[in-house]
C-alpha cells in the first residue's frame, strides 16, 4: 500500500495553511462535511446518521494511531466497547447526565489505553499488533464476567437523559445534534493534534523512528501519548453509541469490531483527515442497506474491500487527493 495520505514523493499544490491549519482544499472539504451534517437529518434517518457519526469518530481515533504514528492496533474495540459500558452504567445506574457519562467513558478508555499502551509500545510491528489484540480479548472476557456489564444481555434501556439538564435527548433530532457536535469536536481535535509540533514528531516517528530518536525525541513517550489520545476518543465514540441506541453489548468489545475500524480506515485512506469519515460512511451504509442479504453482508464487504485495495491503494480519499494533487 502506498504511503499514508496518498503521497508518492510528488509535491502537492495548495499546501500552505489557509484557515485554522486547513489547506484551501481541506477548507472546501470541511465546508462540504458541515453542509452534509446540517442538511442530512432532514432527508435521512437520524438514527442511521448517528450510527455513522459514532463510527466515524471511532475511525478517526484509530487513524490517529495508524495513519500518523504507524502503529497498527488490533484491539481498539476494547476502548470503544468499554467506553460504551461505562457510559451506559453511569447514565443508568449512577444517574449521571449524558455529558458527564460520555466524558467518563472517554476517560476510562484513555486510562485503559495508558495501561495497555505502556506495555504494547515496547514492541513494534506484528508483535505490537498481537499484544493489543491479546489485551483486547482479556477486556472482552472481563466484560463477559463482570456484574455491571450484564454479561451476554449487556446494559439495556440506557436513558439518554437531558443535555445540560435542558435539552431532551429522547428526541432523535436532539440526540443527532449532540452526536454531530461531539464528532466535530473530536474531528477538530485530531486535526489540531496532527498539525501541531507534537503531530510533526508523530509523523517523523512514522517515517523513521531511529532518526527521530537520534534527534533527541523520546519516541516511546510520544507513541504512548498518541495511544492514550486515540483510546480516549474511541471511548467517547463508544459511549456516544451506547446513548444513541440505549444499549451496550459484547458486540462492541469483540475483536470483530477492531477489524471493522481497520476496514473503515483502509477504505477511506490512511493518514488522511477526511478518510475515516468516508470509510465509515461506506461501511455503515453497506451494513444498513445490504442487511437483507443476512450473513452474506460480510462476504460482500470482503469483496468490496479487496476491490478497493486493488483499485484504490491509497483509499478513496487518498486517491481523490492524489488525482487532484491536494492533501485531504
Amino acid at each position: 500500500m502506498a504511503a499514508p495520505g496518498g503521497f508518492s514523493g510528488t509535491d502537492f499544490r495548495n499546501e500552505e495553511a489557509y484557515f485554522l491549519g486547513f489547506t484551501q482544499a481541506q477548507v472546501f472539504a470541511f465546508a462540504v462535511l458541515i453542509a452534509f451534517l446540517a442538511i442530512s437529518p432532514f432527508f435521512l434517518y437520524p438514527v442511521f446518521l448517528m450510527k455513522l457519526l459514532c463510527f466515524a469518530l471511532f475511525a478517526c481515533a484509530f487513524n490517529l494511531l495508524i495513519g500518523y504514528v504507524g502503529l497498527l492496533s488490533f484491539g481498539h474495540a476494547a476502548y470503544f466497547g468499554m467506553g460504551g459500558y461505562i457510559t451506559g452504567h453511569a447514565a443508568k445506574v449512577w444517574g449521571l447526565p449524558p455529558e458527564l457519562s460520555i466524558i467518563l467513558g472517554g476517560l476510562v478508555g484513555a486510562a485503559l489505553g495508558l495501561v495497555i499502551g505502556w506495555i504494547a509500545i515496547r514492541r513494534q510491528g506484528i508483535y505490537f499488533a498481537m499484544i493489543t489484540l491479546a489485551f483486547a480479548q482479556m477486556v472482552y472476557f472481563f466484560c463477559v464476567q463482570a456484574p455491571f456489564t450484564g454479561g451476554e444481555d449487556g446494559i439495556q434501556s440506557i436513558p439518554r437523559g437531558y443535555f445540560l439538564g435542558v435539552v431532551d435527548l429522547s428526541r432523535d433530532i436532539n440526540m443527532y445534534w449532540l452526536t454531530a457536535g461531539v464528532f466535530l469536536l473530536g474531528f477538530l481535535l485530531i486535526h489540531r493534534i496532527v498539525h501541531s509540533p507534537f503531530g510533526m514528531v508523530l509523523k517523523s516517528i512514522r517515517e523513521n523512528e531511529p532518526r527521530a530518536t537520534s534527534l533527541g525525541y523520546r519516541t516511546d513517550d510520544y507513541k504512548l501519548m498518541a495511544f492514550v489520545l486515540s483510546a480516549g476518543l474511541a471511548g467517547v465514540a463508544g459511549g456516544l453509541k451506547s446513548l444513541v441506541f440505549g444499549i451496550a453489548t459484547l458486540t462492541d468489545v469483540f475483536w470483530t469490531m477492531s477489524g471493522e475500524v481497520v476496514l473503515m480506515s483502509l477504505v477511506g485512506g490512511l493518514g488522511t483527515i477526511f478518510g475515516p469519515f468516508v470509510g465509515a460512511a461506506v461501511i455503515i451504509t453497506m451494513q444498513n442497506y445490504l442487511a437483507e442479504f443476512g450473513a452474506w453482508v460480510t462476504v460482500i464487504q470482503g469483496v468490496i474491500f479487496v476491490l478497493c485495495v486493488l483499485a484504490f491503494r491509497r483509499g478513496l480519499v487518498g486517491e481523490i487527493g492524489n488525482w487532484l494533487r491536494v492533501r485531504l
